[in-house]
């Protein structure tokens, strides 16, 4: 009989359970949002390697194993999100750019010149450099064919809206092509960054502006 209560007492205070059993209520924790976390963490850090990648050595610079390798995200956890390197493609450069700010100074050579002068501002980043690589793959990739047609929509898009706004106010007839005026802005701008590859200042900004209002006279 007493060796029967000592067992039970043993058991009731915890004396004589073993070792392992105390290490294993030990490990349990409660699920917190460490796994939403690193998911969170991997899907800044992919795309923002596979930008850096971009903008040192274009589209064909960028390989699933070297983004990787960059980024510090494994290939298996790149691959659950991203199925191919297209995708990660994709991703990274649709955040390239986003359509600026439409100014409404109620003057249309003053809301050209603005947006003239961050048009040559952004073409002076970065990013510009991957342009070239997404126009040449366009012609072969149709999702990048699509992406390249954003951006040339975000880039025109702010333009052509001030314009018809200084159509409506009589500032502009409404038989000028927005589109004309738009090309004869952004074009000298974008020849000048990737063909001629000089400087391309505010005040050149500004004189395309000039020179293409002077030709609606």
């Amino acid at each position: 009989m007493i060796q029967y209560c000592i067992v039970a007492l043993r058991y009731s205070s915890g004396v004589g359970v073993s070792s392992g059993m105390k290490k294993k209520n030990r490990s349990l924790r409660p699920l917190g949002r460490e796994p939403d976390e690193r998911v969170g963490k991997s899907k800044k850090a992919v795309p923002a390697g596979t930008y850096e990648l971009l903008t040192k050595s274009g589209l064909s610079g960028v390989s699933v194993d070297e983004v990787s390798r960059r980024s510090g995200v494994a290939k298996t956890t790149i691959y659950r999100h991203w199925p191919s390197r297209e995708s990660l493609l994709l991703e990274a450069c649709s955040q390239l750019s986003s359509r600026p700010p439409v100014p409404d100074t109620g003057n249309l050579k003053s809301d050209l010149e603005n947006l003239a002068s961050g048009a040559a501002l952004r073409l002076r980043q970065p990013w510009a450099t991957i342009m070239p690589s997404i126009i040449d793959a366009a012609e072969r990739d149709k999702d990048l064919a699509e992406l390249q047609s954003q951006l040339h929509s975000q880039m025109r898009g702010a333009l052509v809206t001030v314009i018809e706004r200084a159509q409506e106010r009589g500032e502009l007839p409404h038989s000028q092509d927005a589109r004309e005026l738009v090309a004869s802005i952004l074009g000298p701008i974008l020849y000048r960054r990737f063909f001629s590859r000089e400087p391309i200042t505010d005040a050149f900004a500004k004189n395309v502006v000039e020179r293409a209002l002077g030709k609606q006279d």
